[in-house]
This record gives structure tokens, sequence and C-alpha cells, in this order.
């Protein structure tokens, strides 16, 4: 007869979820958000809820602008380097930018972390960069979500999203619905594919060319990882003031889709925009992954920012005095392309 009480009974632990390491990740990342915070948080990281106290100031009729997202396979990149301290930001810059895009500033953000073998050291780098890319705009990380689900995710894997709430006075939300024939496209640069296109790039980088992460790329003047590392630009400090000055008609942050995916997104009906695109400069990891993956013109246009992150559509008669103003502060900007009568569409040339 088989004696049932000498059996050591299953633990969680024993099925994989190690709840120590959670409690050891939550006390790790708790001074790194509350570097975020400000007089409108109330509550801790801990409680069941973030809590921010709705104090909108001088905005007569606020109106709350939310987005989420997450990093997608860009992730991969750190999972080969071991360096985690940067994702963070690249979620929290693209989320502001999004929500940018209508005029809105940013008030607070949660993420959500799952993790297969829950490390605490990893979490810690994940939030480090959360919350500096929220400190960067003065945004508030209220709280976030960490799961340990060993039957999702490979050993050394995770996945990372986030969610925004941020706020714009109604009547300056901004859709592109002013956007009218003979205003002007000025594009802000980026600095690489941001968070967008990793599964193609990937596949140019260690499949087609055979690179591995740590190899020095000659034209890139860094190592491939690197390249593919280069964090999101946030264009929140360069766009805000901007606002406040000039009369912006419309907005799109180049994500998925690139330049025709995303600014066609903010065009009226009867408008059609003419990209040049030999109005700014080339970025060298798209000249390398075209040259090395051998990328159709159309295919590489759609599936990267091609060096251009952001982009506002102004009047034709403010349009020098807004690049005039960047310039002034350091930014580049490039005048590339225009709006005309026509079907909604973006047609580059």
């Amino acid at each position: 007869m088989t004696d049932h009480k000498s059996k050591q009974g299953l633990t969680y632990a024993d099925s994989g979820v190690d709840i120590s390491a959670g409690e050891e990740a939550v006390d790790r990342i708790k001074s790194l958000a509350k570097s975020t915070f400000n007089e409108n948080v109330l509550s801790g990281i801990g409680s069941f809820g973030g809590c921010f106290r709705a104090d909108f100031g001088t905005i007569a009729k606020p109106v709350l602008i939310s987005s989420t997202d997450s990093v997608g396979t860009k992730l991969k990149i750190p999972f080969m380097t071991g360096i985690h301290n940067t994702v963070g930001e690249d979620l929290v810059n693209h989320c502001v930018d999004d929500i940018l895009v209508m005029g809105a500033r940013p008030l607070f953000f949660l993420d959500y972390i799952g993790i297969g073998k829950l490390d605490p050291s990893v979490v810690e780098q994940l939030v480090e960069g959360l919350a500096r890319g929220c400190r960067n705009v003065g945004m508030a990380l209220v709280g976030g979500e960490t799961a340990e689900l060993t039957d999702l995710y490979q050993p050394g894997e995770y996945d990372l999203a986030g969610f925004i709430v941020g706020v714009v006075d109604e009547d300056k939300t901004i859709n592109g619905s002013a956007i009218e024939p003979g205003d002007i496209c000025l594009g802000l640069p980026s600095n690489g594919l941001h968070t967008n296109g990793y599964t193609l790039a990937r596949k140019v980088a260690f499949e087609v060319a055979g690179l591995k992460a740590d190899d020095f790329v000659d034209e890139l003047g860094m190592t491939i990882a690197e390249a593919l590392m280069q964090v999101h630009i946030c264009y929140a400090p360069t766009v805000l003031p901007l606002l406040e000055k000039f009369n912006i008609h419309g907005m799109a942050h180049i994500t998925g889709g690139g330049i025709p995916g995303n600014l066609v997104r903010v065009l009226p009906e009867n408008c059609t925009a003419t990209i040049d695109k030999k109005s700014w400069p080339n970025v060298p990891i798209f000249e390398f992954l075209k040259k090395a993956g051998n990328i159709d013109q159309d295919d590489i246009y759609s599936a990267f920012n091609m060096g251009i992150g952001f982009i506002l559509v102004v009047p034709e008669e403010e349009a020098d005095r807004i690049s005039d103003e960047l310039k002034a502060q350091d930014q580049a900007v490039y005048r590339i392309g225009q709006i005309l009568t026509g079907e909604k569409r973006v047609t580059l040339i």
C-alpha cells in the first residue's frame, strides 16, 4: 500500500512560478517608478491600481487620449545581447509619439511584462528604461503587471507592452481635418528602425548576411546589434512647444507601414501627399539592409521609416518659420513633400 502521507505536495515553485522572485522584482523597481512620480500620483507601486489626480490646469475642455503598444520583435535583439535597459524607453517613446500626433501631453503610463522565468535583474533593467522614458517627458509610471508565464515564453524571453494616457484641449485636438492643398510636409529624422520592421531586419542581418549580434559593420560604424538597438526618438520635447506657437494642420508618427501607411491616416478625403525620397539624408542602417537583403524599393518603404520618424503638415506660409524655429534648437528638419488636391493617398517620388 502506498503511503500518501509521505509524499511531498507540489508547490507553486515546482510548477515554474517563483513568488519570491516576483517580490524581489517589485522591491527593485519601486524606486525607479517613484522617480517618475509627481504631485498628481496618489498611490504607490504594489497597489491594486494606480491613482492619478486629474489636474488639467488651464485646459478648458480636457479630452483624455489613450493608446497601447508593444516593442514587437525588437525584443529579440536584447535576448541576443543581454542588454535590457533600453527597450523600456523604446516603448514609452513610441506610445508618447502616438498620442502626440493628436496634440496630447502625456500624463501617466502603465507597463505589462510577460516573462518565462522571472529574473529580478532583467525586470529591473526593463523598468529602468521605462522610468527614464517617463522622466524625460514628465510622465508618471503609476503601475504595471509582471507575469511569470513559464508555459508561454522560452527561457530568457519576455514580452513588453505599455499603456499611455495623455490630455489635450478639445478645441486644440489635431486630427488632420485642417489639412488642405498647398500645405507642406516637414519631416523630423529618425535614428534607425525605432520599433518597427524588425522581423525583416533580423532576417536580413542574421540569416541572409550571416552576422552575429556583436559583429562590427564598417558602413554602420558600430556593431549590428548597436545599430538595431538605437532608441526610438521621442518627439514630444520638440513638437509640444511648436503647438503653442504655430498652426499645425496634421501630424503622423511613422511606424509600421512606413511613410505611405501612416501619413495617409491623417489625410482628408480630397488630399493627396507627394513625398520626395531624395529630400532627406540616407540613414546607414536602411542602406545596409536594402543592399544585404536585396529588398525591393516598395517593400523597404512600407517596412521601415527610412529615416523620417515624424511628419508635421503645416500651412505653406508657416513652413519656413517652423523650420527656422526647429533649426535654432539644433533639431534637424526637412521639407519632404506637399499636399495636393486628389485621391486620399501618399505618393513617393
